[in-house]
């Protein structure tokens, strides 16, 4: 008789956990169902009605004439001499800006990171403070320090009796100028980066100065690794922005490209044909590709996080 209680007040309790858990459940997609709704309505539709443009010529002045063309677009692509001049562009810039951006938010860090800094909150607002302020305003501020003939950066030159270059005119310092201009707002990952090195056991640099450690010993040997998961946060994030890098250049220069071409970016060729030229077709055909190149390449880079990123308390 007290089995059979005992076996009835468990169906029961298990039968009211499973409708509470239903319940929870049906909360839960109630708040999530407008965001559902969004990513189908203005993420997953958007791809898709550009995905079956990429198979089309569709031309914007003349819609009423849109005709299925095949894979007429992507025999374009691979035979386009721009596509190969942007291409070009776009991982020259990368192999500069790539380092440099990955690189200067860990020194950034370490260096607020010291407690023998003085005044480091004052200094951690000022270096996050780019951050906030609107990307274009940025750039024009920048293209006014970087005037040939005006600008603070060459008046500054010129004080110490040095010629300044034409930092946004010229081929050879125009990816210079880029990357001054992107490291203005790396804020965010510096951020993220001193948090990271803030949250390292000082048991373990305790312990390394027992064993008579130093300061560059110790940044190698402990906080490197420890800090490698957001290292690698910032090293696809980055990498993914800077394929598609577009704004600062158009902003600087406008839509073609000067000086030389030399700031054709994959972006900027995209925005040509898709928005100066109406190529809506063609242009649906590179953002695609663009996408499949950035799938691959950060399949790639999360292939090689197993062998340098360590997760505390994960498998080596």
């Amino acid at each position: 008789m007290l089995s059979e209680l005992n076996s009835k007040n468990l169906r029961f309790k298990r039968g009211k956990l499973g409708s509470l858990a239903k319940r929870e459940a049906w909360i839960g997609m109630a708040f999530i169902a407008p965001w559902i709704v969004g990513f189908f309505l203005w993420t997953f539709g958007p791809m898709l009605a550009s995905l079956l443009f990429s198979f089309t010529d569709f031309n914007l002045l003349r819609r009423e004439e849109i005709q299925w063309i095949g894979l007429d677009n992507f025999r374009r692509f691979f035979t386009d001499p721009l596509v190969r001049q942007a291409v070009k562009v776009s991982l020259t810039f990368a192999f500069i800006a790539l380092p440099v951006s990955v690189i200067q938010p860990i020194l950034m860090a370490a260096l607020l990171n010291d407690g023998r800094l003085w005044a480091r909150r004052l200094f951690t607002t000022l270096f996050y403070m780019p951050a906030v302020v609107p990307f274009v305003s940025a750039v024009y501020v920048w293209s006014g320090i970087m005037n040939v003939q005006t600008g603070w950066f060459n008046r500054a030159l010129a004080v110490l009796g040095v010629q300044g270059p034409d930092w946004l005119g010229s081929q050879v310092w125009i990816y210079r100028s880029l990357v001054m201009i992107g490291l203005w707002g790396v804020g965010n990952m510096m951020l993220m980066t001193l948090a990271t090195m803030q949250g390292v056991p000082t048991e373990l640099y305790e312990a390394a100065k027992v064993d008579g450690a130093g300061p560059l010993t110790q940044f190698r040997h402990i906080t490197l690794p420890l800090i490698t998961p957001v290292i690698f946060y910032n090293l696809v994030l980055t990498s993914i922005g800077i394929v598609q890098y577009f704004l600062v250049p158009f902003v600087l220069k406008g839509p073609n490209g000067d000086p030389g071409n030399a700031t054709w970016f994959y972006g900027m060729h995209l925005y040509k044909e898709a928005f100066s030229y109406s190529n809506m077709g063609y242009g649906a055909t590179m953002a695609w590709m663009l996408f499949i190149f950035v799938m691959i390449f950060t399949v790639i880079l999360f292939s090689t996080q197993k062998y340098w990123v360590y997760y505390a308390g994960g498998e080596d």
